[in-house]
């Protein structure tokens, strides 16, 4: 008996240690949340390195990055070389077919260089035609939401002003995988299964995209000999064999097959452009992103309300702070929706948007008690899936780089031979004839995708993006929040469970009556949860809307530390 009782107490004493760690471990904030797959994972160490860094969604593409850089290619030839890549192994997310930004740092001219190379509407296409065929908004899919792809463009103005490799090397790696084939990651499965059923229907994508009718299961091989070919045609051709040679006229052809608007002589008129990064200085620190017609000055707005408040007195995991991290960003998304679009069509008060006297003047609307309710934003608050991918070398480069073919695998518009899916980015349009981004032939549409960059004094010390429609300026702050003001390192703070609001996102409007819904990761206490109920919002767990992160960051020793999250199939490696 004795014994029995001595046993029973060592048992208790072990399940109280080990009860005891559990709740050391949780208060750590060291657990990454949840996956699509509805997985969990742990977060880990940053990745260390001085020569190379290269973080990507897709660990084949981390290593095409490292294999230029090892070859003598700098930051920005690797960046084409993964992006490229990433074409080929994640084409759930980008592709030659959409559209591709960028922040690059120069570490000769030491300057921040910001890449637009998003392409235009159709200039056959009209608001009128919409109308008068009785459209209330573009669909998501066929010929209709189609725009010019930019991407290939955007490599190639990369190439010319900072490339180091002839564009052979740098598009070797892939054109090799594509022809040998590679074993399908977890979560682009996923997703290529889900977009099947969807895109099978327009002509060329079943062909192209399917084991005869369905997704390449995980861990299966698979080839695009047809993508191969038209990378071949890149390096003998050059730019122009895309947007005035033979694949523009394939596109051409292709698109009056099949009842599309996107021609030859919008391929042919195609140009990215050069432009200045914007910026606000928070907590010492100054944050960069792209003017409009991308949504990357949100970040600046969040990152400016945010400043006014001490958040390193608060716990990131409180109803206090998810509270008012929620309301300004419903606040700054009425400005998302409102303003931003192409500044060629439009003028857009950047400098009064972004000012430090604008923030003070809208915080005064912030309720610490209670939810307001959400801003709209109308169509503007759609998702899409996207690539982001950093690179560093040992020069000092840098590159901030994101891609996307907009929904899923894009349009579903798959022109034979050439192994790539056109976009849809041209949904993202609006047919309020007074919004400014109502739909105009010629014109940028309103983009998601956003690369993010970071220098503090001068100097260059975050290289970082977040994938995710909607949830990407959202995310881009929460980053550097977590960063700055909570001192998390590079690979925490992008495990660190996520906070997203959506606004309406019904067509009766009820959820905008509510104050939308505020999805929360699995690692949020339920008493923050009930704090938050209590302050009026609707809470949803929901496994996936919350991005995908990689980041780099330079030390003042010249170190890289290389994070990629676990939502994601991605990799940071060094050498």
């Amino acid at each position: 008996m004795i014994e029995q009782h001595d046993l029973c107490q060592s048992r208790g004493r072990f399940i109280n240690i080990i009860s005891t760690l559990f709740l050391l471990l949780s208060s750590l904030n060291i657990q990454a949340v949840d996956r699509i797959t509805g997985e969990q994972f742990s977060t880990r160490s940053p990745v260390l390195a001085t020569e190379a860094m290269a973080a990507t969604s897709q660990p084949l593409a981390t290593q095409v990055a490292l294999e230029i850089m090892r070859k003598g290619g700098n930051a920005m030839d690797a960046a084409i070389a993964a992006n490229a890549m990433l074409g080929l192994v994640e084409p759930t997310g980008n592709g030659i077919g959409g559209d591709l930004f960028a922040i690059i740092w120069d570490a000769k001219s030491r300057k921040l260089y910001g890449l637009n190379a998003s392409g235009r509407s159709p200039k056959s296409l009209s608001l009128e035609w919409f109308k008068k065929n009785n459209y209330e908004k573009i669909p998501s899919h066929g010929p209709l939401p189609v725009t010019v792809p930019g991407a290939v463009d955007g490599w190639f103005m990369i190439h010319e002003r900072f490339g180091n490799l002839p564009m052979k090397e740098i598009l070797d790696p892939t054109i090799r995988y594509a022809r040998s084939g590679f074993p399908v990651s977890q979560l682009i499965a996923y997703y290529w299964k889900r977009s099947v059923p969807i895109l099978s229907k327009w002509p060329g994508f079943k062909e192209q995209f399917t084991f005869n009718g369905r997704a390449p299961e995980e861990g299966e091989i698979w080839r695009n000999e047809a993508l191969a070919n038209t990378l071949e045609l890149l390096v003998s051709g050059g730019r122009d064999v895309f947007y005035e040679g033979e694949i523009a006229r394939n596109i051409d052809r292709y698109m009056k097959e099949n009842d599309g608007f996107l021609s030859y002589d919008d391929l042919r008129s195609h140009r990215g452009n050069w432009v200045e990064p914007v910026s606000t200085n928070y907590r010492g620190y100054d944050v960069w992103q792209l003017p409009p017609n991308g949504q990357g000055i949100a970040v600046l707005q969040i990152l400016n309300l945010m400043e006014l408040y001490d958040l390193s007195k608060m716990n990131p995991e409180s109803a206090e702070y998810v509270h008012l991290f929620t309301e300004v960003k419903k606040l700054v998304y009425e400005d998302r929706a409102k303003y931003y679009a192409d500044m060629d069509f439009n003028d857009i008060p950047i400098k009064d948007l972004v000012s430090k006297e604008y923030a003070k003047e809208r915080a005064d609307l912030i309720n610490f008690d209670k939810a307001g309710l959400a801003y709209p934003s109308g169509a503007l608050d759609s998702g899409g899936d996207t690539i982001y991918l950093a690179t560093a070398d040992g020069d000092g480069n840098m590159v901030s780089l994101i891609q996307s073919n907009y929904r899923g695998m894009g349009s579903g518009m798959t022109p034979q031979g050439l192994g790539f899916i056109l976009q849809d980015r041209g949904e993202m349009f609006s047919l309020d004839q007074s919004h400014m981004n109502k739909f105009e032939g010629g014109k940028r549409p309103f983009h998601t995708i956003i690369p993010g960059f970071v220098t503090k004094d001068g100097i260059p010390w975050l290289s970082y993006g977040l994938m995710g429609g909607a949830m990407q300026p959202q995310g881009h702050a929460q980053i550097l929040i977590n960063l700055i003001d909570f001192k998390m390192n590079v690979q925490e703070a992008g495990d660190f469970p996520r906070i997203h609001h959506t606004g309406s996102s019904e067509p009766t409007g009820e959820v905008m009556k509510t104050g939308g819904i505020l999805n929360l990761e699995s690692q949020f206490p339920y008493k923050t949860i009930r704090a938050l109920m209590r302050r009026g919002h609707r809470i949803q767990y929901a496994n996936g809307p919350y991005g995908g992160y990689q980041a780099i960051k330079r030390s003042e020793n010249g170190v890289y530390w290389g994070a990629s999250e676990s939502r994601k199939d991605g990799q940071a490696a060094g050498f």
